[in-house]
Protein backbone atom coordinates (compact mmCIF):
# COMPACT_ATOMS: atom_id res chain seq x y z
CA UNK A 1 0.00 0.00 0.00
CA UNK A 2 2.71 2.31 1.28
CA UNK A 3 4.93 1.79 -2.05
CA UNK A 4 1.74 2.22 -4.68
CA UNK A 5 1.28 5.40 -2.82
CA UNK A 6 4.58 6.87 -3.09
CA UNK A 7 4.90 5.26 -7.05
CA UNK A 8 1.20 7.62 -7.49
CA UNK A 9 2.90 10.73 -5.98
CA UNK A 10 5.70 10.28 -8.11
CA UNK A 11 3.76 9.72 -11.44
CA UNK A 12 1.35 12.36 -10.41
CA UNK A 13 5.10 14.63 -9.80
CA UNK A 14 5.91 13.60 -13.14
CA UNK A 15 3.45 14.68 -15.31
CA UNK A 16 1.83 17.57 -13.44
CA UNK A 17 5.16 18.71 -13.79
CA UNK A 18 5.73 18.40 -17.53
CA UNK A 19 2.59 19.54 -18.59
CA UNK A 20 3.10 23.09 -17.44
CA UNK A 21 7.04 23.45 -16.80
CA UNK A 22 7.74 25.39 -20.15
CA UNK A 23 4.81 27.70 -19.12
CA UNK A 24 5.76 27.83 -15.63
CA UNK A 25 9.54 28.38 -16.95
CA UNK A 26 7.87 31.88 -18.72
CA UNK A 27 5.86 32.77 -15.36
CA UNK A 28 8.95 32.16 -13.36
CA UNK A 29 11.57 33.61 -15.30
CA UNK A 30 9.41 37.06 -15.90
CA UNK A 31 8.54 37.38 -12.53
CA UNK A 32 11.95 37.32 -10.97
CA UNK A 33 13.11 39.35 -13.33
CA UNK A 34 10.15 41.52 -12.06
CA UNK A 35 11.66 42.24 -8.44
CA UNK A 36 13.95 44.66 -10.40
CA UNK A 37 11.39 46.32 -12.80
CA UNK A 38 11.87 49.69 -11.45
CA UNK A 39 15.69 49.45 -12.02
CA UNK A 40 15.31 47.50 -15.85
CA UNK A 41 12.72 50.56 -16.80
CA UNK A 42 15.53 53.48 -15.51
CA UNK A 43 18.41 51.51 -17.38
CA UNK A 44 16.12 51.72 -20.55
CA UNK A 45 15.87 55.38 -20.28
CA UNK A 46 19.46 56.73 -20.47
CA UNK A 47 17.96 60.35 -20.34
CA UNK A 48 17.26 59.46 -16.33
CA UNK A 49 20.73 57.98 -15.66
CA UNK A 50 22.20 60.72 -13.88
CA UNK A 51 19.06 62.35 -12.38
CA UNK A 52 19.02 61.51 -8.68
CA UNK A 53 16.32 62.22 -5.99
CA UNK A 54 16.66 64.90 -4.05
CA UNK A 55 18.22 64.71 -0.30
CA UNK A 56 14.99 65.71 1.09
CA UNK A 57 12.48 64.17 -1.18
CA UNK A 58 9.72 63.80 1.37
CA UNK A 59 10.16 67.76 2.25
CA UNK A 60 9.69 68.40 -1.12
CA UNK A 61 7.17 66.50 -2.33
CA UNK A 62 4.10 69.47 -1.34
CA UNK A 63 5.83 72.10 -3.41
CA UNK A 64 6.17 69.20 -6.10
CA UNK A 65 2.45 68.71 -6.14
CA UNK A 66 1.51 72.53 -6.28
CA UNK A 67 3.80 72.85 -9.45
CA UNK A 68 2.32 69.55 -10.96
CA UNK A 69 -1.09 70.66 -11.00
CA UNK A 70 -0.47 74.68 -12.36
CA UNK A 71 2.01 72.44 -14.95
CA UNK A 72 -1.26 70.10 -16.14
CA UNK A 73 -3.79 72.84 -16.10
CA UNK A 74 -1.93 74.73 -18.73
CA UNK A 75 -0.55 71.67 -20.96
CA UNK A 76 -3.82 69.44 -20.73
CA UNK A 77 -6.70 71.33 -19.20
CA UNK A 78 -9.43 69.05 -21.55
CA UNK A 79 -7.75 65.61 -20.51
CA UNK A 80 -9.77 63.43 -18.80
CA UNK A 81 -7.22 62.21 -16.44
CA UNK A 82 -4.25 63.58 -14.75
CA UNK A 83 -1.03 61.80 -12.83
CA UNK A 84 1.50 63.26 -10.53
CA UNK A 85 4.48 60.55 -9.26
CA UNK A 86 6.73 61.89 -7.22
CA UNK A 87 10.47 60.90 -6.84
CA UNK A 88 10.68 57.83 -4.86
CA UNK A 89 14.62 55.99 -3.88
CA UNK A 90 14.09 53.42 -6.89
CA UNK A 91 12.25 56.09 -9.31
CA UNK A 92 14.34 59.69 -8.96
CA UNK A 93 12.45 61.51 -11.73
CA UNK A 94 9.46 63.69 -11.14
CA UNK A 95 6.46 62.69 -13.40
CA UNK A 96 3.82 64.84 -15.07
CA UNK A 97 1.34 62.89 -16.81
CA UNK A 98 -1.98 63.21 -18.40
CA UNK A 99 -4.14 61.17 -20.70
CA UNK A 100 -4.15 61.58 -24.32
CA UNK A 101 -7.29 61.60 -26.42
CA UNK A 102 -9.04 58.44 -26.89
CA UNK A 103 -9.48 56.88 -30.45
CA UNK A 104 -12.87 55.68 -31.22
CA UNK A 105 -13.78 51.88 -29.71
CA UNK A 106 -10.75 52.38 -26.97
CA UNK A 107 -11.47 52.91 -23.24
CA UNK A 108 -7.45 54.68 -23.05
CA UNK A 109 -5.81 56.95 -25.00
CA UNK A 110 -2.64 56.18 -23.83
CA UNK A 111 -0.20 58.38 -20.87
CA UNK A 112 1.33 61.30 -22.45
CA UNK A 113 4.78 61.98 -20.00
CA UNK A 114 6.58 64.52 -18.77
CA UNK A 115 9.96 63.70 -16.87
CA UNK A 116 11.33 66.20 -14.39
CA UNK A 117 14.49 66.96 -12.72
CA UNK A 118 13.60 67.55 -9.51
CA UNK A 119 16.46 68.82 -8.28
CA UNK A 120 16.27 71.52 -11.06
CA UNK A 121 13.22 71.37 -12.08
CA UNK A 122 14.07 71.17 -15.71
CA UNK A 123 12.05 68.87 -18.07
CA UNK A 124 14.33 66.02 -18.99
CA UNK A 125 14.47 65.65 -23.10
CA UNK A 126 14.91 62.85 -25.01
CA UNK A 127 13.45 60.24 -22.78
CA UNK A 128 12.61 57.21 -24.53
CA UNK A 129 9.05 55.13 -24.75
CA UNK A 130 9.39 51.57 -23.33
CA UNK A 131 8.05 49.66 -21.19
CA UNK A 132 10.73 48.59 -19.25
CA UNK A 133 10.29 46.18 -15.96
CA UNK A 134 7.23 46.42 -16.41
CA UNK A 135 6.90 44.30 -19.97
CA UNK A 136 8.19 41.48 -17.85
CA UNK A 137 5.92 42.15 -14.89
CA UNK A 138 2.92 42.06 -17.10
CA UNK A 139 4.43 38.89 -19.09
CA UNK A 140 4.29 36.71 -15.51
CA UNK A 141 0.93 37.14 -15.52
CA UNK A 142 -1.03 38.70 -18.44
CA UNK A 143 1.20 36.40 -21.30
CA UNK A 144 0.78 39.28 -23.77
CA UNK A 145 -0.85 39.28 -27.21
CA UNK A 146 -3.53 37.26 -24.90
CA UNK A 147 -6.54 38.21 -23.48
CA UNK A 148 -6.21 39.90 -20.12
CA UNK A 149 -9.11 37.27 -18.47
CA UNK A 150 -8.33 34.14 -20.30
CA UNK A 151 -4.51 34.75 -19.57
CA UNK A 152 -4.97 34.83 -16.17
CA UNK A 153 -6.76 32.18 -16.18
CA UNK A 154 -4.04 29.72 -17.77
CA UNK A 155 -1.92 31.46 -15.22
CA UNK A 156 -4.34 29.91 -12.78
CA UNK A 157 -4.41 26.60 -13.40
CA UNK A 158 -0.67 26.53 -14.30
CA UNK A 159 -0.27 27.79 -10.64
CA UNK A 160 -2.48 24.98 -9.18
CA UNK A 161 -0.31 22.45 -11.22
CA UNK A 162 2.45 23.86 -9.42
CA UNK A 163 1.54 23.63 -6.21
CA UNK A 164 0.62 19.99 -6.67
CA UNK A 165 4.20 19.33 -8.05
CA UNK A 166 5.41 21.27 -5.24
CA UNK A 167 3.58 18.84 -2.60
CA UNK A 168 3.71 15.99 -4.33
CA UNK A 169 7.25 16.28 -4.52
CA UNK A 170 7.75 17.20 -0.57
CA UNK A 171 6.06 13.50 -0.41
CA UNK A 172 7.93 11.55 -2.78
CA UNK A 173 11.90 12.80 -1.12
CA UNK A 174 12.19 10.41 1.72
CA UNK A 175 15.90 12.04 2.03
CA UNK A 176 14.78 16.03 1.78
CA UNK A 177 17.92 17.18 3.79
CA UNK A 178 20.40 14.95 2.56
CA UNK A 179 18.95 15.89 -0.75
CA UNK A 180 19.87 19.45 -0.31
CA UNK A 181 23.36 18.77 -0.35
CA UNK A 182 24.15 15.93 -2.34
CA UNK A 183 25.06 16.76 -6.21
CA UNK A 184 26.69 14.09 -7.77
CA UNK A 185 28.59 15.50 -11.50
CA UNK A 186 28.58 13.98 -15.07
CA UNK A 187 26.65 11.15 -13.69
CA UNK A 188 24.06 11.72 -16.59
CA UNK A 189 19.91 12.38 -15.78
CA UNK A 190 21.25 11.24 -11.89
CA UNK A 191 23.40 14.28 -12.17
CA UNK A 192 20.36 16.88 -13.12
CA UNK A 193 18.05 14.91 -10.57
CA UNK A 194 20.49 16.08 -7.97
CA UNK A 195 20.29 19.34 -9.40
CA UNK A 196 16.52 19.15 -9.29
CA UNK A 197 16.62 18.39 -5.59
CA UNK A 198 19.33 21.10 -4.59
CA UNK A 199 17.77 23.89 -6.58
CA UNK A 200 14.12 22.66 -4.81
CA UNK A 201 14.96 21.97 -1.78
CA UNK A 202 17.26 25.03 -0.65
CA UNK A 203 14.40 27.53 -1.63
CA UNK A 204 11.76 25.32 -1.21
CA UNK A 205 9.85 27.81 1.40
CA UNK A 206 10.04 30.34 -1.14
CA UNK A 207 8.77 28.23 -4.30
CA UNK A 208 5.76 27.11 -1.72
CA UNK A 209 5.00 30.88 -0.62
CA UNK A 210 5.55 32.52 -4.31
CA UNK A 211 3.06 29.96 -5.55
CA UNK A 212 0.69 29.93 -3.13
CA UNK A 213 0.28 33.53 -2.81
CA UNK A 214 0.42 33.74 -6.53
CA UNK A 215 -3.24 31.98 -6.53
CA UNK A 216 -4.37 34.10 -3.49
CA UNK A 217 -3.60 37.04 -5.67
CA UNK A 218 -6.30 35.54 -7.93
CA UNK A 219 -8.62 34.10 -5.56
CA UNK A 220 -11.44 36.40 -6.71
CA UNK A 221 -11.38 35.18 -10.11
CA UNK A 222 -10.73 31.05 -9.17
CA UNK A 223 -13.75 31.27 -6.56
CA UNK A 224 -16.19 34.72 -7.32
CA UNK A 225 -19.31 32.82 -5.99
CA UNK A 226 -19.49 34.22 -1.79
CA UNK A 227 -18.89 38.03 -3.60
CA UNK A 228 -21.71 37.19 -5.81
CA UNK A 229 -23.97 35.77 -3.50
CA UNK A 230 -23.19 38.58 -1.41
CA UNK A 231 -23.56 41.50 -4.11
CA UNK A 232 -25.64 42.60 -6.76
CA UNK A 233 -22.50 43.74 -8.30
CA UNK A 234 -20.58 40.37 -7.64
CA UNK A 235 -16.75 40.68 -7.36
CA UNK A 236 -16.86 44.39 -8.39
CA UNK A 237 -19.35 45.43 -5.51
CA UNK A 238 -16.71 43.79 -2.76
CA UNK A 239 -13.66 45.90 -3.49
CA UNK A 240 -15.85 48.70 -3.72
CA UNK A 241 -17.55 47.50 0.05
CA UNK A 242 -13.91 47.17 0.92
CA UNK A 243 -11.54 49.70 -1.00
CA UNK A 244 -14.26 53.00 -1.20
CA UNK A 245 -11.76 54.86 -2.26
CA UNK A 246 -11.32 52.75 -5.06
CA UNK A 247 -15.05 53.34 -6.22
CA UNK A 248 -16.16 56.00 -9.20
CA UNK A 249 -18.11 58.45 -9.78
CA UNK A 250 -19.66 59.01 -13.45
CA UNK A 251 -17.91 61.29 -15.54
CA UNK A 252 -20.23 65.01 -16.03
CA UNK A 253 -20.00 66.60 -18.75
CA UNK A 254 -20.80 70.06 -16.36
CA UNK A 255 -17.59 72.64 -16.02
CA UNK A 256 -16.29 73.54 -12.72
CA UNK A 257 -13.40 74.52 -11.37
CA UNK A 258 -10.88 72.84 -9.59
CA UNK A 259 -10.35 73.14 -5.85
CA UNK A 260 -6.81 74.94 -4.40
CA UNK A 261 -4.95 72.10 -4.21
CA UNK A 262 -3.33 73.80 -1.06
CA UNK A 263 -6.33 73.40 1.09
CA UNK A 264 -6.51 69.39 -0.18
CA UNK A 265 -2.61 69.39 1.16
CA UNK A 266 -3.35 70.35 4.26
CA UNK A 267 -5.93 67.90 4.74
CA UNK A 268 -3.48 65.05 3.75
CA UNK A 269 -1.10 65.84 6.59
CA UNK A 270 -3.28 66.55 9.28
CA UNK A 271 -4.40 62.60 8.18
CA UNK A 272 -0.86 61.85 7.50
CA UNK A 273 1.55 63.89 9.69
CA UNK A 274 4.77 62.23 8.39
CA UNK A 275 3.44 60.64 4.95
CA UNK A 276 6.15 59.54 2.05
CA UNK A 277 3.37 60.44 -0.94
CA UNK A 278 4.11 58.32 -4.14
CA UNK A 279 1.40 59.44 -6.18
CA UNK A 280 -1.72 61.88 -6.99
CA UNK A 281 -3.76 61.18 -9.66
CA UNK A 282 -6.79 63.27 -10.58
CA UNK A 283 -10.17 62.01 -12.61
CA UNK A 284 -12.26 64.23 -14.78
CA UNK A 285 -10.71 67.23 -13.86
CA UNK A 286 -12.45 71.06 -14.37
CA UNK A 287 -15.46 69.01 -14.61
CA UNK A 288 -18.22 69.08 -11.76
CA UNK A 289 -17.26 65.13 -11.22
CA UNK A 290 -14.13 65.88 -10.69
CA UNK A 291 -11.98 63.61 -7.92
CA UNK A 292 -8.59 63.69 -6.22
CA UNK A 293 -6.75 60.86 -5.05
CA UNK A 294 -3.92 60.82 -3.00
CA UNK A 295 -1.53 57.17 -2.47
CA UNK A 296 0.69 57.32 0.17
CA UNK A 297 3.52 55.10 0.03
CA UNK A 298 3.41 51.43 2.51
CA UNK A 299 7.46 51.64 3.51
CA UNK A 300 8.34 48.38 4.64
CA UNK A 301 5.17 47.03 6.09
CA UNK A 302 3.87 43.52 4.78
CA UNK A 303 0.69 45.46 2.82
CA UNK A 304 0.15 45.42 -0.72
CA UNK A 305 -2.89 48.48 -0.24
CA UNK A 306 -1.55 51.60 -0.14
CA UNK A 307 -2.67 54.55 2.55
CA UNK A 308 -5.43 55.99 -0.22
CA UNK A 309 -7.07 59.50 0.56
CA UNK A 310 -10.04 60.50 -1.94
CA UNK A 311 -11.12 63.75 -2.26
CA UNK A 312 -14.07 65.83 -4.21
CA UNK A 313 -12.21 67.42 -6.47
CA UNK A 314 -14.71 70.92 -6.84
CA UNK A 315 -14.87 71.35 -3.04
CA UNK A 316 -12.24 69.66 -1.90
CA UNK A 317 -13.87 67.78 0.69
CA UNK A 318 -12.81 64.48 1.91
CA UNK A 319 -14.94 61.13 0.31
CA UNK A 320 -13.29 58.53 1.46
CA UNK A 321 -10.21 57.38 2.98
CA UNK A 322 -8.63 53.71 3.24
CA UNK A 323 -8.78 51.87 6.60
CA UNK A 324 -5.90 52.52 8.93
CA UNK A 325 -6.40 49.10 10.63
CA UNK A 326 -7.96 46.10 8.61
CA UNK A 327 -10.06 43.16 9.79
CA UNK A 328 -8.35 40.08 9.94
CA UNK A 329 -9.64 38.35 5.98
CA UNK A 330 -8.93 41.72 4.92
CA UNK A 331 -4.97 41.43 6.84
CA UNK A 332 -4.71 37.84 5.39
CA UNK A 333 -5.41 38.73 1.77
CA UNK A 334 -3.57 41.49 1.50
CA UNK A 335 -0.20 40.66 3.48
CA UNK A 336 -0.20 37.57 1.23
CA UNK A 337 -0.41 40.07 -1.90
CA UNK A 338 2.56 41.74 -0.83
CA UNK A 339 4.55 38.84 -0.32
CA UNK A 340 3.94 37.62 -3.58
CA UNK A 341 5.18 41.20 -5.11
CA UNK A 342 7.53 41.97 -3.39
CA UNK A 343 7.22 45.71 -3.13
CA UNK A 344 7.93 45.89 0.61
CA UNK A 345 11.47 44.19 0.60
CA UNK A 346 14.32 46.24 1.28
CA UNK A 347 17.41 45.89 -1.41
CA UNK A 348 18.85 42.78 0.52
CA UNK A 349 15.92 41.34 0.72
CA UNK A 350 14.87 41.89 -3.03
CA UNK A 351 17.97 40.34 -3.89
CA UNK A 352 17.09 37.23 -2.02
CA UNK A 353 13.69 37.14 -3.99
CA UNK A 354 15.58 37.52 -7.15
CA UNK A 355 18.19 34.71 -6.28
CA UNK A 356 14.98 32.25 -5.09
CA UNK A 357 13.74 32.89 -8.44
CA UNK A 358 16.14 31.91 -10.06
CA UNK A 359 16.83 28.80 -8.27
CA UNK A 360 12.71 28.07 -9.31
CA UNK A 361 13.80 28.49 -12.98
CA UNK A 362 16.99 25.88 -12.29
CA UNK A 363 14.12 23.91 -10.32
CA UNK A 364 11.75 23.90 -13.42
CA UNK A 365 14.51 23.97 -16.22
CA UNK A 366 16.37 20.71 -14.66
CA UNK A 367 13.06 18.92 -14.14
CA UNK A 368 12.22 18.82 -18.34
CA UNK A 369 15.70 18.40 -19.64
CA UNK A 370 15.98 15.38 -16.93
CA UNK A 371 12.94 13.60 -18.16
CA UNK A 372 14.10 14.06 -21.85
CA UNK A 373 17.20 12.55 -20.44
CA UNK A 374 15.74 9.46 -18.90
CA UNK A 375 13.99 8.40 -21.98
CA UNK A 376 16.81 8.68 -24.09
CA UNK A 377 19.13 6.94 -21.85
CA UNK A 378 16.35 4.05 -21.85
CA UNK A 379 16.43 4.29 -25.28
CA UNK A 380 18.24 0.73 -27.46
CA UNK A 381 20.81 2.43 -30.15
CA UNK A 382 18.75 1.45 -32.90
CA UNK A 383 15.67 2.64 -31.64
CA UNK A 384 13.83 6.03 -33.13
CA UNK A 385 12.80 8.88 -30.79
CA UNK A 386 9.00 9.17 -30.52
CA UNK A 387 7.56 12.42 -31.38
CA UNK A 388 6.97 13.32 -27.55
CA UNK A 389 10.61 12.92 -26.83
CA UNK A 390 10.77 15.51 -29.85
CA UNK A 391 8.63 17.44 -28.84
CA UNK A 392 10.07 17.98 -25.41
CA UNK A 393 13.34 18.17 -26.68
CA UNK A 394 12.53 21.23 -28.81
CA UNK A 395 10.21 22.77 -26.08
CA UNK A 396 13.48 22.80 -23.57
CA UNK A 397 15.63 24.15 -26.25
CA UNK A 398 13.10 26.84 -27.58
CA UNK A 399 12.68 27.82 -23.55
CA UNK A 400 15.57 27.67 -21.70
CA UNK A 401 17.56 29.08 -24.27
CA UNK A 402 15.57 31.33 -26.37
CA UNK A 403 13.74 33.36 -23.22
CA UNK A 404 17.27 34.49 -22.12
CA UNK A 405 18.32 35.68 -25.88
CA UNK A 406 14.75 37.30 -26.68
CA UNK A 407 15.45 38.99 -23.52
CA UNK A 408 18.90 40.52 -24.61
CA UNK A 409 16.94 41.28 -27.78
CA UNK A 410 14.57 43.36 -25.96
CA UNK A 411 17.24 45.38 -23.95
CA UNK A 412 19.51 45.97 -27.15
CA UNK A 413 15.97 47.11 -29.36
CA UNK A 414 15.88 49.90 -26.47
CA UNK A 415 19.49 51.34 -27.26
CA UNK A 416 19.39 50.75 -31.25
CA UNK A 417 15.77 51.76 -32.16
CA UNK A 418 15.25 55.30 -33.07
CA UNK A 419 14.60 57.85 -30.22
CA UNK A 420 11.79 59.04 -31.98
CA UNK A 421 10.32 56.06 -33.75
CA UNK A 422 6.85 55.34 -34.13
CA UNK A 423 5.37 52.98 -31.35
CA UNK A 424 8.85 52.31 -29.95
CA UNK A 425 8.17 50.43 -26.75
CA UNK A 426 5.80 47.71 -29.02
CA UNK A 427 8.49 47.35 -31.22
CA UNK A 428 10.72 46.22 -28.38
CA UNK A 429 8.60 43.74 -27.54
CA UNK A 430 8.33 42.60 -30.83
CA UNK A 431 12.23 42.61 -30.98
CA UNK A 432 11.60 39.80 -27.96
CA UNK A 433 9.23 37.68 -29.44
CA UNK A 434 10.62 38.01 -32.86
CA UNK A 435 13.70 36.65 -31.56
CA UNK A 436 12.27 33.84 -29.23
CA UNK A 437 10.21 32.74 -32.26
CA UNK A 438 13.27 32.40 -34.15
CA UNK A 439 14.95 29.94 -31.33
CA UNK A 440 11.67 28.17 -31.38
CA UNK A 441 11.79 27.45 -34.92
CA UNK A 442 15.20 26.90 -35.06
CA UNK A 443 14.18 24.25 -32.33
CA UNK A 444 11.79 22.85 -34.31
CA UNK A 445 13.77 21.70 -36.74
CA UNK A 446 16.98 20.63 -34.91
CA UNK A 447 17.14 19.98 -31.19
CA UNK A 448 20.64 17.85 -30.76
CA UNK A 449 23.21 18.83 -28.43
CA UNK A 450 25.35 20.83 -31.55
CA UNK A 451 22.52 23.21 -31.19
CA UNK A 452 22.34 23.50 -27.42
CA UNK A 453 26.42 24.23 -27.80
CA UNK A 454 25.50 27.18 -30.71
CA UNK A 455 22.83 28.94 -28.92
CA UNK A 456 24.74 28.77 -25.55
CA UNK A 457 27.63 30.78 -27.28
CA UNK A 458 25.42 32.71 -29.13
CA UNK A 459 23.46 33.87 -25.35
CA UNK A 460 26.97 34.40 -23.88
CA UNK A 461 27.63 37.23 -27.06
CA UNK A 462 24.08 38.61 -26.44
CA UNK A 463 24.77 39.20 -23.02
CA UNK A 464 28.15 41.29 -23.35
CA UNK A 465 26.58 43.01 -26.39
CA UNK A 466 23.93 44.47 -24.38
CA UNK A 467 27.02 45.82 -22.05
CA UNK A 468 29.28 47.01 -25.04
CA UNK A 469 25.75 48.58 -27.19
CA UNK A 470 25.00 50.65 -24.36
CA UNK A 471 28.39 51.46 -23.18
CA UNK A 472 28.78 52.95 -27.23
CA UNK A 473 25.62 54.56 -27.51
CA UNK A 474 25.10 56.06 -24.31
CA UNK A 475 27.30 58.57 -21.72
CA UNK A 476 27.72 55.69 -19.08
CA UNK A 477 29.65 52.24 -19.09
CA UNK A 478 29.88 49.46 -16.36
CA UNK A 479 33.02 51.73 -15.00
CA UNK A 480 31.40 55.08 -14.75
CA UNK A 481 28.64 53.71 -12.62
CA UNK A 482 30.90 52.02 -10.29
CA UNK A 483 32.42 54.94 -10.03
CA UNK A 484 29.87 57.15 -9.53
CA UNK A 485 27.75 54.50 -7.47
CA UNK A 486 25.32 54.26 -9.84
CA UNK A 487 24.51 50.67 -8.04
CA UNK A 488 21.72 49.61 -9.85
CA UNK A 489 22.80 50.78 -13.30
CA UNK A 490 26.14 48.78 -12.75
CA UNK A 491 24.18 46.00 -11.20
CA UNK A 492 22.16 45.65 -14.09
CA UNK A 493 25.76 45.53 -16.67
CA UNK A 494 27.25 43.34 -14.20
CA UNK A 495 24.87 40.24 -13.94
CA UNK A 496 25.05 40.86 -17.87
CA UNK A 497 28.51 39.91 -17.86
CA UNK A 498 27.93 37.13 -14.65
CA UNK A 499 24.95 35.01 -17.38
CA UNK A 500 27.50 35.77 -20.29
CA UNK A 501 30.23 33.80 -17.91
CA UNK A 502 27.61 31.43 -17.26
CA UNK A 503 26.50 30.29 -20.80
CA UNK A 504 30.29 30.20 -21.56
CA UNK A 505 30.80 27.74 -18.97
CA UNK A 506 27.62 25.70 -20.43
CA UNK A 507 28.72 25.68 -23.57
CA UNK A 508 32.59 24.38 -22.75
CA UNK A 509 30.61 21.49 -20.27
CA UNK A 510 28.43 20.57 -23.56
CA UNK A 511 31.62 20.80 -25.99
CA UNK A 512 33.53 18.51 -23.39
CA UNK A 513 30.62 16.09 -23.26
CA UNK A 514 30.32 16.03 -26.61
CA UNK A 515 33.77 14.82 -27.94
CA UNK A 516 33.47 11.25 -26.17
CA UNK A 517 30.49 10.57 -27.88
CA UNK A 518 31.94 12.27 -31.48
CA UNK A 519 35.19 10.10 -30.97
CA UNK A 520 33.05 6.58 -30.27
CA UNK A 521 30.55 7.04 -33.07
CA UNK A 522 33.86 7.75 -35.46
CA UNK A 523 35.14 5.14 -34.16
CA UNK A 524 32.09 2.75 -35.09
CA UNK A 525 32.02 4.34 -38.51
CA UNK A 526 35.73 3.19 -38.87
CA UNK A 527 34.93 -0.29 -37.57
CA UNK A 528 31.81 -0.96 -39.73
CA UNK A 529 34.39 0.63 -42.76
CA UNK A 530 36.66 -2.02 -42.25
CA UNK A 531 33.96 -4.69 -41.45
CA UNK A 532 32.59 -3.88 -45.09
CA UNK A 533 36.06 -3.78 -46.53
CA UNK A 534 37.43 -7.33 -45.34
CA UNK A 535 34.21 -9.07 -46.50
Amino acid sequence: MKENFFRSMTWMHTWVGLLVCWLLYLIFYAGTLSFFRDEMTLWNQPALHNVQAPEQRVAQQRSQIISGINYLQNAAPESTLWGIYLPTERKPQLNYAYEKPRPEGKRFGGWQDHNINPQTGDEIAQTRDTRGGNFFYRLHFDLHYIDVRTARWIVCFASLFMLVALISGVVIHKRIFKDMFSFRANKGSRSWLDGHNVSSVLALPFHLMITYTGLITLIFMLFPYPAMTAYEDGVRGLFNDVLPTNVRSKSSPESAPLAGIEGILDQVYTNWPNADLTQISIRDPNKASATITVRASTGTQVRDQTPTLLFNGVDGSLIAKSATELSNTEAFYDSMTALHTGRLANPLLRWLYFLCGIAGCVMIASGCIMWAKRIRERMKKQQTASFALKLVEGLNLATLMGLPLATCAFFIANRLLPINAVERADKEILAFFLTWLAVALFALFKRATAQWLQLAWLNAAACIAVVLINALTTDGNIISYLLNGQWALFSFDFLCIIFAGLFVIQAKKIRTRAQPKAQQQSSRRAAKTNLQEQS
